[in-house]
């Protein structure tokens, strides 16, 4: 086997093993404090430095993985995770809300480390010519782990019920300590150094290609998590009267649908895989949100149309979602590719962190209905951005001359 691609199996592997403990972590912190009274506010401020970390490791990160290698960044990420859930294995005393933000945001730092790591390393293993078969292989990667994420959210639910929050975290730090200690031993060369070594300011020097993806990548991630950080399993508790196994179970169904869709979005877009795709779905994802809360305003039933609602969002998402991944690993340069990858992820964070902070505002003030309409919005911000994407390879290449 190629050392390049057994390098990245490894890259690839420990980025499941880390995605599973991240979703799991993500559903018991939402749940637990649920569960001791906090308001959904107070809740989203507990992930507030895990989106906010995440946007400065993605930045920073693209550089380490430029000059260290992106089996280097996956380490240090998969150790800092180990250490963000021991923080939160401390009698409950001491488990305040500074102190879980803390640890949220080393396990934000930690995750978006991996993510690059994972990203990044896809672009060096398909030759330029093959982009059909590189968008194949983004979306492989990006929907499998987004069906262990939803795994892990399945899991939290299950860990707390079955351990306790302090059990859980126990148990998942004691598992994602063997991997971190296998990344370390196994061989492999240092995939993704860059022969030149970056100079920082290069970090924000993009075509406008990458910065105008990265834009419109900011909204519509801000648009899926005003609904469903926060505010929906905090609904589906408050209002369905669901207990942590359903609320739990049923998110996890849905990002592990989200994931499998996204593995397929190739053959669902074929070739409208540039600018003329990213315009026409996210345009299509606006229409859903906005629906589903006119139908709620409308008097129909709140469990069906948000369940129905949900499930229809998260199909045309996921080919949203899956359509930017391979975009960014398109448009990103080959030589020092985590650069380009870590500042597009950058955004990403940052359209979870508005998203986040968003879902837990707008629910407590306005409700469900208004996350939804500020949904729609953001969708429509992105699909509008999209339209000044590159038209073309060439022009693509154009621009790159000047960067």
């Amino acid at each position: 086997m190629d050392a390049a691609i057994r390098q990245y199996l490894v890259i690839t592997g420990s980025y499941w093993a880390f995605t599973l403990t991240d979703g799991a972590l993500r559903m018991l912190v939402v749940l637990h404090f649920h569960q001791l009274g906090y308001t959904p506010l107070e809740i989203a401020l507990l992930f507030i430095f895990y989106e906010v970390f995440g946007v400065v490791t993605n930045l920073v990160g693209g550089y380490l993985g430029a000059r260290m290698g992106l089996n280097r960044t996956m380490n240090i990420g998969l150790f800092l995770q180990v250490v963000a859930l021991a923080l939160l294995a401390v009698p409950a005393a001491i488990l305040t809300v500074p102190w879980v933000m803390a640890a949220q945001a080393l396990s934000g730092i930690a995750k978006d480390l991996n993510k690059m790591s994972a990203k990044s390393g896809i672009k060096l293993l398909v030759p330029d010519e093959q982009q059909g078969t590189l968008y194949k292989w983004v979306a492989i990667l990006t929907g499998s782990k987004n069906t262990l994420k939803g795994v892990g959210f399945f899991l939290g639910g299950v860990l707390l019920m079955a351990a306790g929050f302090k059990g859980a975290v126990i148990l998942m730090a004691m598992a994602l300590s063997l991997v971190w200690l296998a990344s370390l031993f196994l061989p492999g060369q240092d995939l993704g150094k860059s022969k030149a070594k970056p100079r920082f300011r290069e970090i924000l020097s993009k075509s406008r290609a990458i910065n105008v993806l990265s834009a419109a990548r900011m909204f519509l991630f801000g648009a899926r998590d005003v609904w469903f950080v926060v505010a929906l399993p905090v609904y589906m508790a408050s209002t369905f009267g669901w207990d942590h196994w359903q609320v739990g179970g049923f998110m996890a169904s849905w990002v592990i649908g989200y994931g499998l869709i996204q593995t397929i979005a190739p053959r669902v877009t074929g070739h409208s895989r540039g600018k003329a795709g990213a315009v026409l779905w996210a345009a299509v994802l606006a229409v859903v949100p906005a629906v589903i809360a006119g139908v709620l305003m409308a008097g129909w039933p709140a469990q069906l149309v948000v369940i129905g609602g949900l499930l229809l969002f998260g199909v045309v998402f996921a080919i949203n979602s899956s359509l930017h991944s391979y975009l960014i690993v398109s448009y990103a340069r080959g030589d020092g590719v985590s650069l380009d990858v870590g500042f597009y992820y950058m955004s990403n964070a940052s359209g979870r962190l508005l998203g986040t902070v968003l879902s837990g505002w707008v629910y407590q003030a306005y409700g469900l209905v208004a996350c939804l309409w500020v949904s729609a919005a953001l969708v429509a911000i992105a699909a509008l951005l999209s339209v000044w994407l590159p038209d073309s390879d060439n022009q693509l290449s154009e621009e790159r001359r000047y960067v």
